[in-house]
Order: C-alpha cells, then structure tokens, then sequence
C-alpha cells in the first residue's frame, strides 16, 4: 500500500533521522549529497566545511532536503522538503543551532564529520571553537509518502 504521511508522521521521520540529502543548484550545476542534520520542528541544522554546497547556497539559498526512514524495499518512509539555506555566523542562532546538533542521539559508531568538537561524543560549552559552517534551512514546504507491505504494523498509519 502507498500513501501520503500526515503532518504529525512527516514531523516524527524528520525528527527520528540523523541523515538526509540537501539538493542545491546553482550557475546550471545541480548537487545532491548526503548530510548529517539536526531537525527542531522549525529549521534543519547542520554543519558542514567550506566546500561546493555551501559555494553553491550562498548563491542560491533555495534548497530540496530528503530523508527517509527504511525497515526494508517494501516498508519506508520518506520526506522531501524545501526551504532557504541561511549561514548562522556568530551569536545566539548558532550557538542554537550547534546545541541542537549536539543533543541528537548519534550512533556508536559515526563518521567524523558527525564529531563537532574534538571533545566528541561530550558536548562542549565553548561553541565559538567549534570550526565549519554553521547553517539552517527554513522549511517552507514539506510532504511526505510511505510504503507500507500487508500485515506490517512497523509504520502505522
């Protein structure tokens, strides 16, 4: 069975997810990669260097971001969103931001750009140390599907 999720499912996948995909265009390049993300009911954080995606959103600040969650092909769930990218520089925004990153429930096991702090996996209380950029996306839109095997009970509508 296929179907639409409700605005209270889209919000749960969004905020049960660690790992999406940030889809950004600019100068006729269009760029799809993976992130490691943070979601407050309001804005998705995250942390990145200073490479092609950010490049590319500072010059075009209109975003797609997609996440899933999967227990296999024939049972899923996944959200496409779009918003604007907005570099958190200094300040409260940030030190939000890099909190909300920080209090996310990470596996055992991460990669290191997952790590925000050379403290990892203990949160630092000195956010100015810690390096990258620092962004969010203002979700404008979001939407979301499921697929959903008979019998299984794993993603409840």
């Amino acid at each position: 069975m296929f179907g639409e999720l409700n605005a209270q499912e889209i919000e749960e996948v969004l905020k049960s997810q660690i790992i999406g995909r940030l889809a950004c265009y600019a100068e006729g390049v269009v760029y799809v990669v993976p992130i490691s993300y943070a979601y407050d009911g309001e804005y998705v954080y995250a942390r990145a260097l200073d490479g092609m995606k950010v490049q590319m959103m500072r010059k075009n600040p209109n975003v797609c971001f997609q996440t899933d969650r999967m227990l296999d092909m024939a049972n899923w769930q996944s959200v496409v969103l779009w918003g604007g990218y907005e570099e958190l520089v200094s300040g409260n925004e940030r030190d939000h931001a890099l909190k909300t990153l920080m209090d996310r429930i990470l596996p055992l096991i991460s990669s290191e750009t997952m790590h925000l702090s050379p403290q990892w996996p203990f949160p630092t209380d000195q956010t100015g140390e810690i390096k990258g950029v620092v962004f969010r996306i203002r979700v404008n839109k979001k939407t979301g599907r499921f697929e959903r095997s008979a019998g299984n009970r794993f993603y409840a509508t």
